[in-house]
């Protein structure tokens, strides 16, 4: 079977060390000493000011939003996983739908301003498949209207936008260390922010406001993680340049396989370099791609749509059909991509694909 993704995974004995040192500390979780080991280690590799390490990435947008007292309005995409919605009407805000580019699949900066009401508070957009949004554009019309913004920088790890990385734009960016990301610590999350006050802020809400034993500093949740999933994280660290390089390697060999069938790849934002997260392709029906997909499937081999459906069509947000996202969603697939993937199976699965 060739799924469409697998988690990396380290030399077993590699992490079974730091498990031996976590029995001898007998210290499991509350933000122990590998957490910190790790957010250290994160900060220097992505050279960003401040970074919190969370249980997963949905708690960091949640985080983000309570952080920020966000109310009212938050515009947003609907091409984008569903957690991203989801924790906008789990903070008891209504998230509002801006169409997306046809080329970046992001979030179009031109339709922003003309949704824009007196109970808009901030700008929830996401960075597709580690592709940068016009960081730029965002920030400019967030200026001009006092709005705050947040980044869903879940596929982002790697990413840099102007030789920075893609985490230090916006009022706050998130992302995920899930299984599923080429940077991950099993189940997994960070907040980051170049506010010292937020980060404060946050750092409290991500242990239940706890600013020292029996002392409370605001209202918190358990956002914690614990040392073994740090653990995966610091094993995967040593590895990751070597993930980066054979994502790109297998990106642009997909790209060279695919160069003269009649499809579409997402255009990268430029002043920016990709992680290469995710290879998506673009039919030109739905009816084609759902053909591709069975076909795939017949060989055992497991693209996925991603991401569909757009998200304006889920049953707990505001009837409308943002045209689009809808007709994007229904004609894109992400094809098999991990680091253990081989030369042979990608030539296997572009054979099926374009014959």
């Amino acid at each position: 079977m060739i799924p469409v993704t697998k988690p990396f995974m380290p030399p077993r004995e590699e992490y079974e060390q730091y498990v031996q040192d976590i029995w001898e500390r007998e210290y499991l979780t509350n933000n122990g000493p590998l957490v910190h080991e790790l957010e250290a280690k994160l900060k220097g590799y992505l050279d960003v000011a401040n970074m919190l390490y969370l249980s997963n990435g949905t708690i960091a947008l949640q985080i983000a939003i309570k952080a920020l007292d966000l109310k009212g309005e938050i515009i947003t995409t609907p091409f984008s996983y569903v957690a991203t919605t989801s924790s906008i009407v789990w903070e008891g805000c209504e998230p509002v739908f801006v169409d997306i580019d046809p080329h970046t699949l992001n979030i179009d900066p031109a339709l922003i301003e003309e949704a824009i009401t007196e109970k808009t508070t901030g700008i929830l957009a996401t960075h597709v498949f580690g592709n940068p949004c016009d960081i730029e554009a965002i920030q400019a019309i967030a200026d001009r209207h006092d709005l705050k913004v947040i980044y869903d920088a879940a596929h982002c790890f790697g990413t840099t936008y102007k030789d920075r990385s893609v985490f230090e734009y916006g009022d706050i960016s998130t992302t995920s260390f899930h299984a599923t990301k080429l940077f991950h610590t099993v189940e997994g999350g960070a907040v980051f922010t170049k506010d010292e006050d937020l980060n404060y802020r946050m750092s409290r809400m991500r242990n239940f406001g706890h600013a020292g034993f029996g002392q409370y500093d605001g209202v918190g949740i358990n956002g914690k993680n614990s040392e073994f999933h740090a653990a995966m994280g610091l094993c995967n660290l040593t590895y990751i340049d070597e993930i980066l390089q054979n994502r790109k390697k297998q990106c642009l060999l997909y790209e060279e396989l695919l160069k003269d069938a009649p499809i579409k790849s997402i255009k990268i934002q430029e002043d920016s370099e990709w992680n290469f997260a995710y290879y998506p392709v673009i039919f030109g029906s739905e009816v084609v791609t759902l053909k591709v997909k069975e076909v795939l499937e017949q060989k055992d081999i497991h693209p996925r749509r991603y991401f569909y459906p757009s998200l304006d069509s889920l049953e707990y947000v505001k009837s409308e059909e943002i045209e689009i996202s809808k007709d994007i969603a229904e004609r894109i697939l992400c094809l098999p991509l991990y680091n253990s993937l081989g030369k042979n199976e990608q030539v296997l699965i572009i054979e099926d694909i374009i014959n």
